[in-house]
C-alpha cells in the first residue's frame, strides 16, 4: 500500500493549505459555528472564488476536473480548520455533482453541473426518513404518483441537511408498490426546494450548527419529467452509484478534524506550563500524541489506498466503508484525548478541540452508522446479511 502524490495532487495540496489557512483560519470558523442555523454566506462565498464548487466535475461542464484523490485532498484541507463546516462545500458536492454526474441525461448535465461548478446552485439530499433511518428501503413513506407531465410527491425526510439553504433537494420517492424486491420501484428526483407544498424545519443539534439540518415536508409537490434523475423505479440502484464516493469524502472530512486536534494539541503541550516544565515533557500526555498521530497515519494510508482503487475502477465497497469507519472512530478519539490534553481549555468554546469533537460525533452516524459499514465488511467475507 503507497500513498505517495503525484506532482499536480501535491502542488493542489500545498496551495489549498496556503489558502486555507488565510481565508479560513480557525478562530474565524469557530466564530462562525457559534451562529446555529444561520447560513454563512461568506463561508460559501470564498469557496466560490477559489472555484471549490468546480472540484471534480469535468471541464466540459465547467468544472475544475480532478480525481476523487483531489476532491479528499480538499475536504480534508478544508475540514482542518472548518471542521463539520467543510460539509457546507461537501453537502452540494455529493447531492449536487456527483448525483448528476452519476445519474443525469446530458440534458441534465449541461443544465445543472455548470451552475453548481460556478457556486450558483446549492443542493441537499432528502433520503431519510423519520420512522426509518438507515433503513431507507424498510422506512421508505414517501410517495410519487405520475401525474400529467411529471409526478406528484408526498412525504416527509429528515435529517436533511443544508436543505433550509438548497436550491434543489435530491428525493427518493417509492413511484411503484407493484414490486417482488424493495430496492424496485423507487426513483431519484431534483426537486426545486421552493416548490409549492414543501415546508421545513430546520433541527437544533450537537454540533455542526452553523450547516442546518431540516425536515423537510412534502405535501402535493409537482416535480416535472424532466428533473427525474436515472430511471423510473430505478432510483434506488442509482442512488448507490456514488455512495463509495460520498464515504471517502466523510472519511477525508474526519482525517482533516484529526489533522486539526493534532496540530492544536503539540501547539499546547509545547507553550503551556506546568509544575516548572512544559506539559509535553509528561509522559502520559506524550503518549496520547504518538496514539493521534498513529491513527491520522492510519487513515491517510487507507485514505488514499481507496481513492487510487476508485480511480482505477476497481472494487472498493468494502474498503470504503472500512475507511469511513476507521477515520470517523480515529477522529472521535483524538478529539476526545485532545480535550484531555487541553484541560479545562479543550472544554472551552474559547478553543476548537470541543468543536472538533461535537463535529466528528456525527460522522460516526451517518451518512451510514458505523455499526452498518462493520455488517457489510463482514459480509465481504461471506457471511450472512444480519438485516
Amino acid at each position: 500500500m503507497s500513498f505517495e502524490l503525484d506532482e499536480e495532487n501535491q502542488l493542489f495540496r500545498e496551495t489549498t493549505r496556503k489558502w486555507i489557512d488565510k481565508e479560513f483560519p480557525k478562530d474565524w470558523c469557530r466564530e462562525i459555528e457559534t451562529h446555529e442555523h444561520q447560513f454563512p454566506t461568506e463561508f460559501w462565498d470564498k469557496l466560490v472564488a477559489y472555484g471549490a464548487h468546480g472540484i471534480g466535475i469535468p471541464e466540459e461542464y465547467g468544472g475544475l476536473g480532478g480525481s476523487i484523490t483531489t476532491q479528499s485532498i480538499f475536504a480534508r484541507e478544508l475540514s482542518r480548520t472548518a471542521g463539520g463546516l467543510s460539509w457546507i462545500w461537501g453537502v452540494t458536492s455529493f447531492s449536487g455533482s456527483k448525483a448528476m454526474g452519476y445519474c443525469g441525461t446530458e440534458e441534465q448535465k449541461q443544465k445543472f453541473l455548470p451552475q453548481i461548478a460556478a457556486g450558483e446552485l446549492k443542493t441537499a439530499m432528502s433520503y431519510t426518513e423519520p420512522g426509518g433511518g438507515t433503513d431507507l428501503l424498510g422506512g421508505m413513506k414517501t410517495t410519487a404518483k405520475k401525474a400529467d407531465g411529471g409526478w406528484v410527491i408526498n412525504g416527509e425526510k429528515i435529517w436533511s441537511t443544508l436543505a433550509s439553504n438548497a436550491d434543489y433537494l435530491l428525493v427518493l420517492a417509492r413511484s411503484n408498490r407493484d414490486v417482488v424486491k424493495r430496492s424496485d420501484g423507487i426513483s431519484m428526483f431534483f426537486v426545486p426546494a421552493k416548490s409549492d407544498g414543501i415546508t421545513m424545519t430546520e433541527l437544533p443539534k450537537l454540533g455542526m450548527r452553523a450547516a442546518s439540518s431540516c425536515s423537510v415536508y412534502l405535501e402535493d409537490v409537482f416535480v416535472p419529467d424532466e428533473l427525474l434523475l436515472g430511471e423510473e423505479g430505478k432510483g434506488w440502484y442509482a442512488s448507490t452509484k456514488p455512495l463509495n464516493n460520498e464515504r471517502l469524502i466523510n472519511a477525508a472530512t474526519c482525517l482533516g478534524m484529526l489533522d486539526g486536534v493534532l496540530e492544536d494539541a503539540v501547539e499546547h503541550l509545547k507553550t503551556r506550563h506546568a509544575f516548572g516544565k512544559p506539559i509535553g515533557q509528561f509522559q502520559a500526555l506524550q503518549h496520547y500524541v504518538a496514539e493521534i498521530a498513529m491513527w491520522q497515519l492510519q487513515g491517510e494510508l487507507m485514505m488514499y489506498h481507496t481513492a487510487r482503487l476508485q480511480e482505477q475502477g476497481l472494487p472498493n465497497a468494502t474498503e470504503s466503508a472500512m475507511v469511513k469507519t476507521l477515520c470517523s472512530e480515529y477522529a472521535g478519539k483524538a478529539a476526545d484525548l485532545g480535550i484531555q490534553i487541553l484541560g479545562g481549555m479543550g472544554y472551552s468554546a474559547e478553543t476548537d478541540m470541543q468543536r472538533y469533537w461535537r463535529d466528528s460525533r456525527l460522522l460516526r452516524i451517518g451518512p451510514v452508522s458505523n455499526e452498518m459499514a462493520r455488517n457489510q465488511i463482514a459480509e465481504s467475507f461471506g457471511l450472512p446479511r444480519s438485516y
